[in-house]
């Protein structure tokens, strides 16, 4: 399989690229600009190891179409990541093919730490009908971004989905084809006493199961088990927020553990 990597401007420019068999590696120096992107392409329906930014964590995703193409995060949003992400004149990005046993295992299917608002085209992919402010900090992508801190707000590394006082919020996890999943994990924001917390909410898969289920004021992760299914996508809605003065429940991580149905 044949696996590239391209640096293109705004314009749509090849400023710099580089492919192999199974796997690229792309090192420029240049300073990113305004509207800059990074290409992946493989086959159609390739799982591939990413990283994008040392700065980063790579990620395992699936490329339905077999391309993937990232917006260089610039200004406020780059608020989401670690303060030297994406930033200087020397990059350096990779991608290789997945290994059998990297696709076989059981594992957070959901994590992504290089998903972004309305989606790269790589799988797993997370969205919300609400987010504070629309701001960086407060974006549903934070959620399976692999990052557990919580005991912050508005900052790196206390990144969030902040649900903006809606009492509607849902989120919705992709996956971009079907997996099999049996539990998932959740983190709240424990940023205690600004935060308050849910003691329930309803988990809805796309098998047409709807789960009910509980948490804790905690600021461990929380395991819930679902019993095993089939599914595409993976929506929590009718977050109940617990009755106090703290106004601001929010969401640090969600994990959903499975593999591929097919592998």
């Amino acid at each position: 399989m044949r696996v590239s990597i391209e640096l293109k401007s705004r314009l749509s420019d090849t400023l710099a690229s580089a492919a192999g068999e199974d796997a690229a590696q792309l090192v420029f120096d240049r300073e990113y600009d305004e509207g800059d992107c990074l290409v992946v392409t493989a086959d159609p329906g390739a799982t591939l190891r990413v990283q994008l930014d040392p700065a980063v964590p790579e990620a395992l995703l699936f490329l339905p179409e077999g391309r993937m193409t990232y917006a260089i995060p610039r200004g406020e949003a780059l608020t989401a990541y670690a303060p030297f992400a994406f930033r200087g004149t020397r990059h350096m990005a990779y991608a290789c093919a997945a290994l059998p046993f990297e696709e076989t295992q059981r594992r957070d299917l959901a994590r992504n730490a290089l998903d972004l608002p309305g989606g790269t085209g790589a799988f797993p992919h997370v969205h919300a009908n609400a987010e504070t402010r629309g701001e960086s900090v407060f974006a549903a992508r934070n959620v399976i971004d692999g990052c557990r801190a919580n005991h912050g707000h508005g900052e790196w590394p206390w990144l969030s989905w902040g649900v903006d006082i809606a009492v509607d919020a849902k989120i919705t996890l992709e996956f971009g084809r079907p997996v099999t999943v049996d539990g998932m994990g959740i983190v709240i924001r424990a940023d205690f006493p600004h935060d308050s917390w849910w003691p329930e909410a309803t988990l809805v898969l796309s098998d047409g199961t709807r789960q009910v289920f509980s948490m804790e004021k905690t600021d461990a992760l929380q395991r819930i088990y679902i019993g095993k299914h089939t599914i595409t996508w993976a929506r929590i809605e009718n977050w109940v927020k617990y009755d106090e003065p703290a106004q601001f429940p929010a969401l640090i991580a969600w994990e959903m553990y499975g593999q591929p149905t097919d592998k």
